[in-house]
């Protein structure tokens, strides 16, 4: 596998892919790779003939006082994980790679980024947006391909994407979870022992949910009951709980049609992030 942090070396050897006839399936990641991202990977190689795999810590994408500087970074290990599964490069940029100096653009997908996340992480959205785009652009890839667990981010590159003419497949794979269901996330590293244990009342809950709403429960009370169970099962805060439609992520007071569970909700230092269908 080749690990490339420059522009130059990256635009050869994907010249060199596609002049052997190769599709190109892109796996944007941050790195701290864990059987969710992995999985991507899996996927990628079912439908394309080389897999491209990016690990860039994106700057623009963390507020004021979160974790980017905490972020895990175990490079050495991802790419002999990457490595180990196929992938035919890793794409890891040095920050001028994809912000030179004097960097000025910022792409912003209004609308679909509002709420939910949007509103919990301000211009969170915007950074992602920015960095994929710019990913989209410096690959050129056939598919790329995203985990469901990140529903809005998902709806968010597929908006961006259908606007800015991007015209390869974004590709959503269901979530990976561990055994007990908790969604599997790089800062789950983050858990002590006794807030993992009472993690899982997150999926809990939030399937419990989902299965009164598509009963015919009235989704009011069944949403403030779920935030009131997080807070006495050890979350002390919930950013959001609500349901939302799977395309548009319009807030939705009924189930009516085609829908998306979606929360946030912060244990110990942790703010984890869920969603399951409705249906």
């Amino acid at each position: 596998m080749q690990i490339v942090r420059q522009l130059d070396p990256l635009r050869n050897a994907l010249a060199e892919f596609r002049a052997a006839g190769l599709t190109i399936g892109l796996v944007p990641t941050m790195g701290a790779l864990h059987a969710g991202h992995m999985r991507l990977v899996e996927v990628a190689q079912s439908q394309c003939d080389a897999v491209i795999a990016s690990i860039f810590v994106n700057p623009t994408q963390f507020g004021e006082g979160e974790d980017l500087d905490a972020y895990p970074r175990q490079e050495a290990a991802d790419a002999a994980l990457l490595e180990a599964a196929g992938v035919k490069l890793l794409w890891a940029p040095t920050a001028d790679q994809v912000y030179p100096p004097g960097y000025a653009t910022n792409v912003s997908v209004s609308g679909i980024s509002d709420g939910l996340c949007g509103a919990a992480r301000p211009g969170h959205f915007d950074g992602v947006a920015t960095v994929v785009a710019k990913l989209f652009n410096q690959v050129r890839p056939d598919a790329a391909f995203f985990g469901e667990k990140d529903y809005q981010q998902l709806a968010v590159i597929r908006r961006m994407a259908r606007d800015l003419d991007f015209s390869h497949e974004i590709v959503g794979v269901p979530t990976v979870r561990d055994a007990d269901g908790l969604a599997l996330s790089s800062r789950n590293a983050y858990l002590t022992a006794e807030e993992r244990a009472d993690a899982v009342a997150l999926p809990e809950t939030m399937q419990e949910a989902a299965t009164a709403i598509a009963a015919g429960s009235p989704v009011a009370d069944i949403l403030s009951d779920a935030k009131a169970r997080l807070l006495r099962s050890g979350f002390h805060k919930v950013d959001y709980f609500e349901l939302r439609d799977a395309d548009t992520l319009a807030l939705l007071d009924d189930f009516t049609r085609s829908a998306r569970l979606l929360a946030a909700a912060h244990i110990g230092r942790t703010r984890l992030i869920d969603n399951i269908p409705v249906s």
